[in-house]
């Protein structure tokens, strides 16, 4: 395994844009790394450009067409000398050809992330079933094959009725789910057996279009769960993974994306459950790790689970890269005691040859983190997102909050119509869950974020939402 000397010869190219590009370029600053950053013209005025200049120089800027044009990406690598390439989340995250393209090239670079092997398996969420099975993790009741044929489907559909019925469920829903997808994204609801086949086909077709693969999973729909995360990191020997404890993303839009997330994932200290929500906690990071490691999984990731009213965990899937919620566990997490944990520098490290260097035994978890979403949307109107100007967004800086935006809080922005309107994310640390939520709610209220849009109407956000949201996180 390699030193920390032998990793400052590297140099990381961030393929990436906003707040997650500037935590990856934090991130090398802390490890003594030179990176490259990349902008589009719709980006031109986010703060990820200055802070990319600001930290590298001049030459750590490239302006490319996309973010998704691989040739482009590998174009700026040789022309930077760029030894590796971090792609953040979303777009080449999880694409297991683009992380073989980068490992198999002429001139091969460092992916950093799992490596495509495992992004290929687990990324699959139907090989995900199939290992959870072989290794006696609970998963969701359904396919553990891919579906592609429609007569297959059709049948696999009309048994998870039939059994719901059976169970007494009064009103049975299935879902159909693209098995390359992830995020939320291609995903719909079926109530009834003869609107199937219209679903299945939009599904299919989306998931062709988006994945290049059209194979389906077909699911029991759980009702009232909460969503619960496991953070699992490892080093390239796949051997000893740990985890950074859980998180509950049970506060969502109406198209299943995620608003307020919290560490640890529930709290039996101070709140009532109708389980034992502690030997919950205990169970699916058991269960997270135990695939981990049969999987010789080689960098970081997250086991996302589906926990019902009486307790019940079921495996959802495994999001095989660093995700936007990492830092509200990395927030109550220290390292030898050492606090601070910065979860996307460790990625980096091991995901560039070095050996973890600590074991579950040295991992603490202490207190409770809330990470809030700040997005541009109407949650009144179905979380339509909003479009305009920011002309004024600031905040306090409390010593418990952290805060990631490519928002300038010195200048006024134009939000970019080519991406989802996420302004930033806040993250507020209380020594309890009842100190965090005051916390929380202090910061909402103290925030200014004005603007407005090319017809001068206001800025509308949800910061209202989470306001109403904060008083109830945790409970079930």
């Amino acid at each position: 395994m390699k030193t920390t000397n032998e990793l400052k010869k590297h140099k990381v190219l961030i393929a990436n844009r906003g707040e997650i590009a500037i935590r990856i370029m934090e991130a090398c600053c802390k490890l003594g790394l030179k990176f490259v950053a990349l902008f589009t013209a719709p980006d031109q005025h986010s703060e990820h450009c200055v802070m990319a200049q600001k930290l590298g120089g001049d030459e750590s800027l490239y302006r490319v067409s996309s973010y998704l044009d691989a040739n482009e990406i590998f174009a700026v690598a040789d022309h930077a000398k760029a030894t590796a390439i971090h792609p953040g989340y979303g777009f080449f995250a999880e694409d297991y050809r683009f992380a073989r393209r980068v490992a198999q090239r002429e001139r091969k670079l460092i992916f950093i992330g799992p490596s495509w092997q495992v992004i290929r398996e687990l990324g699959d969420k139907i090989n995900t079933k199939r290992l959870a099975r072989k290794l006696g993790v609970p998963t969701v009741p359904g396919s553990d094959k891919p579906v592609t044929d429609d007569l297959e489907a059709e049948n696999i559909a009309k048994s998870l009725f039939d059994f719901q019925k059976e169970q007494g469920v009064g009103n049975p829903v299935i879902l159909v789910k693209a098995s390359a997808g992830g995020g939320g994204m291609g995903i719909e609801e079926v109530t009834d057996l003869d609107k199937f086949r219209s679903v299945l086909r939009r599904i299919k077709n989306y998931s062709k279009r988006q994945f290049r693969d059209e194979s389906v999973l077909i699911e029991q729909r759980i009702f009232d769960f909460n969503h619960l995360e496991v953070q699992v990191l490892a080093d390239r020997t796949g051997m000893s993974p740990v985890h950074f404890g859980t998180r509950n993303c049970s506060v969502q839009s109406l198209g299943r994306q995620k608003r307020i997330e919290v560490a640890p994932g529930f709290d039996p200290t101070s709140t009532r459950y109708a389980f034992d929500a502690q030997k919950v906690l205990e169970d699916i990071t058991e269960y997270s790790l135990r695939m981990a490691k049969e999987a010789g999984y080689d960098n970081i990731g997250t086991w996302e689970w589906i926990v019902s009213p009486t307790g019940q965990p079921f495996l959802m899937e495994v999001n095989t890269r660093i995700q936007v919620e990492n830092g509200v566990s990395a927030r109550i997490a220290s390292i030898k005691g050492q606090k601070g944990v910065d979860l996307i520098a460790e990625q980096i490290r091991v995901g560039l040859g070095a050996a973890l260097g600590y074991a579950q035994e040295d991992i603490c978890l202490e207190g409770v983190g809330i990470e809030y979403r700040i997005i541009a949307e109407d949650p009144d109107n179905k979380f339509i997102p909003w479009v305009g100007r920011i002309t004024s967004f600031d905040w306090p800086d409390f010593p418990w909050l952290t805060m990631h935006t490519q928002v300038p809080r010195d200048r006024e922005y134009e939000i970019p119509t080519d991406f989802d309107p996420n302004l930033a994310l806040a993250i507020v640390w209380g020594q309890t869950l009842e100190e965090a939520r005051i916390r929380g709610k202090e910061f909402l209220h103290a925030l200014t974020l004005c603007g407005e849009n090319a017809s001068g109407e206001a800025l509308k956000s949800n910061i209202s939402f989470l306001e109403r949201k904060s008083d109830t996180v945790l409970v079930f």
